[in-house]
């Protein structure tokens, strides 16, 4: 919140875009704001949604948002005002059909920070899986980080007016927040089979309990400890027998194992270490690294994700993390732009343009990537 002038403490789990239409009025009362509360990519805002405007600005904080703006903008022939930052540096670009590139022209870097609520509440990648089991891992064992929590956000603006008082899980979910992870943990005396029944069961539970959360995304699947799917390998034998330990897949069974034994171990060498002892996540050490893999394949089978091996997510996944951030303003670096340019970072002939991969009309003013 040091970085947005526009949202103070009072407004966290408040929608973004109604605070601040409410904050730009204070200062400029004269200017006309409409706020929409919901997502980009929903069918709410399709064509008809964009044809309305004039000019299109981008302030989005997730590449696939970004990259439907910039598919729909060119299905509708409207210039893109594009911004975005990522850490310490920013970047403005104007985007206009038959004049620039698209947004998706130059291949963009995948994202090393992640939105929180797309980390606690509605994971769709399993890097969000990993980032969520690395985070747990700290919450339990290592240095107590509120800002890292685990827990189903309750507080999501997205989910709002989502679940009423008459739902049975609803009071629980509103006074989870307000303890910790490991505070939760410590009294139930550090039970493994409890702690997995928290986790993938009945925070699973909270938030099926958010229904609006699920209205265009697949519904997560609480796991049960006594009776997990019988989910197998993909792997053939004949392709496993070649493999190292580390890149053969687990099975369900065999992930809901490798919690259970972890657990145990790391728990033992916090123990051992006395009061207030606080362990270190270092993807070299066995049982730390069995723990995230577990717990990030557990999560990912729950929303839906392909399971990854051992091997996959220690060199592929569970690498440094840079911290989640809130994004920086970029009002400064609209400042410095004119409010009606003409003229984009790049120029291409109208031809090139014109055979952009990233537009295709389906014939029904609706717009698809078209497979590389």
């Amino acid at each position: 919140l040091n970085r947005q002038f526009l949202f103070q403490k009072q407004h966290v789990g408040k929608s973004k875009a109604k605070v601040a239409a409410e904050s730009v009025l204070r200062f400029n009362p004269g200017a006309k704001i409409v706020a929409h509360h919901g997502n980009i990519m929903s069918t709410e805002f399709g064509p008809s949604f964009f044809e309305k405007f004039d000019l299109i600005m981008n302030a989005l904080d997730n590449l696939a948002a970004r990259k439907h703006v910039n598919r729909m903008c060119l299905a509708q022939g409207l210039p893109l005002l594009e911004s975005g930052t990522a850490g310490y540096l920013g970047q403005v670009e104007v985007i206009k059909k038959g004049v620039t590139e698209c947004f998706e022209c130059q291949p963009k870097l995948p994202p090393k920070t992640f939105p929180v609520c797309t980390i606690r509440n509605t994971p769709s990648a399993m890097i969000h899986c990993v980032v969520w089991a690395k985070f747990l891992f700290g919450q339990i064992f290592g240095a107590a980080d509120d800002e890292n929590d685990v827990s189903p956000n309750t507080d999501d603006p997205e989910a709002e007016g989502a679940a009423t008082a008459a739902e049975p899980v609803t009071e629980p979910a509103q006074q989870a927040p307000r303890k910790t992870t490991r505070q939760w943990v410590e009294e139930n005396e550090y039970s493994p089979e409890k702690t997995f029944d928290k986790l993938f069961k009945q925070d699973v539970e909270v938030l099926l309990s958010m229904a609006k959360l699920w209205r265009e995304r697949r519904a997560p699947e609480p796991l049960n400890l006594a009776a997990l799917p019988a989910d197998e390998p993909v792997a053939a034998a004949a392709d496993t027998a070649c493999q190292l330990e580390d890149q053969r897949m687990w099975s369900l069974q065999a992930c809901a194992d490798h919690f259970l034994s972890s657990f145990k171990a790391l728990h033992s060498r916090l123990a051992s270490q006395g009061d207030d002892a606080e362990l270190s996540w270092d993807k070299d050490d066995s049982d730390a690294m069995d723990f995230v893999c577990a717990c990030a394949n557990l999560r990912a089978r729950i929303f839906g994700i392909p399971l990854k091996s051992r091997f996959d997510i220690k060199c592929r996944q569970a690498g440094s993390q840079q911290p989640l951030v809130l994004s920086l303003s970029i009002v400064s670096a609209l400042i410095l732009t004119p409010p009606m340019p003409s003229h984009g970072r790049k120029h291409h002939s109208g031809d090139r343009n014109d055979q952009c991969h990233h537009l295709r009309s389906d014939g029904t003013g609706g717009v698809q990537g078209a497979p590389r």
